[in-house]
């Protein structure tokens, strides 16, 4: 019942305070700015409001107060989020003030990822019992890393962060995905026993879902990366703290392809003088200019997460089989 309700409470809080939330980044003039180089069906969405994703933050914070003992790990997993979540915030702010779409200089933002990074880093291998090893998906293998677990688990962090946030280009996308992952790790930690993180997989869910009301096709709010980059530290937190990251690359599929299409189309761009593998990246926008609308994306991506969440839990149970 405990985590019915906590999946319900962000939900809720998102439902009944997002239209007003909506009205104060209109009032604020917090609106989209749209590459110029992007889809030309995304110039519509020009001067939407953004950072929609305070909220998100808000709704977990607020829940996991209530539910979360916060004496245990997962306090990690919140000053993760809301670490992740305050260099977006900077981020966006400057982009509305600036009114272009670019916010931090790169170091600027890559500075505060890893120094969020690094904290949870050095809690797990000097202040917790959780060790340097990870899981093995399907064997059930575990190796230890040693002190080499601190910089894999910065790269974790800042490599899921920048993955969620490169997801978030179309209506519904980022937190549609995000809302499966999240709920395929509150599967896979309720099954090792970790009650607190199943608790806030599924408060992240849970603020997912509602923010999809309002972000669905055609949007109403965007979250920013505010929201996207919070919501990245939340799931490489949730994936640190129970030793699972190497399920993330199953679980987290489409954060990965997407991720993988910028690498391939930089690189190739690079090597061939300016040839293009793709339309244009990352991959959801070369479907976009293909000929398949916003909508369909976006509801295929979300097919495709599902299929690799449930392989992900799949490949987890499997160990004990």
């Amino acid at each position: 019942m405990e985590y019915f309700v906590a999946l319900c409470v962000p939900f809720l809080i998102l439902m009944i305070f997002g239209r007003g939330l909506i009205k104060l980044l209109k009032i604020l003039n917090f609106g989209q700015q749209v590459r110029n180089e992007g889809p030309k069906s995304h110039l519509n969405k020009e001067g939407i409001p953004t950072m929609g994703g305070v909220l998100i933050i808000l709704a977990i914070l607020v829940t996991s107060l209530i539910f979360v003992d916060l004496k245990t790990p997962v306090i990690w997993a919140l000053i993760t989020t809301t670490g992740m979540g305050l260099v977006g915030f900077f981020d966006d702010i400057i982009k509305v003030r600036t009114r272009r779409s670019l916010g931090l200089r790169a170091r600027e933002k890559l500075a505060g990822q890893v120094l969020f990074g690094l904290l949870l880093a050095l809690y797990v291998y000097y202040y917790s019992d959780i060790g340097s090893t990870l899981i093995i998906p399907v064997s059930g293998q575990v190796i230890d890393l040693g002190y080499v677990i601190i910089p894999f688990i910065i790269v974790v962090v800042i490599g899921t962060a920048n993955a969620v946030n490169l997801t978030d280009g179309l209506d519904g996308l980022a937190a549609g995905v995000t809302l499966i992952v999240a709920s395929a790790f509150a599967v896979i930690t309720s099954g090792l026993g970790l009650q607190g993180l199943t608790c806030y997989s599924l408060i992240i869910s849970g603020a997912c879902l509602g923010f999809i009301w309002y972000n669905s096709h055609p949007a109403q709010v965007f979250m920013g990366d505010v929201g996207s980059l919070a919501l990245g530290g939340a799931i490489a937190s949730i994936a640190v703290l129970s030793r699972t990251e190497l399920f993330l690359l199953i679980i987290g599929a489409v954060y990965v392809v997407e991720t993988l299409s910028v690498i391939i189309q930089v690189i190739y761009f690079r090597l061939t003088g300016g040839k293009r593998v793709f339309k244009m990246t990352p991959i959801h926008h070369h479907f976009e200019l293909s000929g398949l609308a916003e909508s369909k994306v976006v509801a295929r991506f979300w097919i495709i997460s599902l299929i690799f969440a449930v392989l992900g839990i799949i490949s987890f149970y499997l160990i004990g089989s």
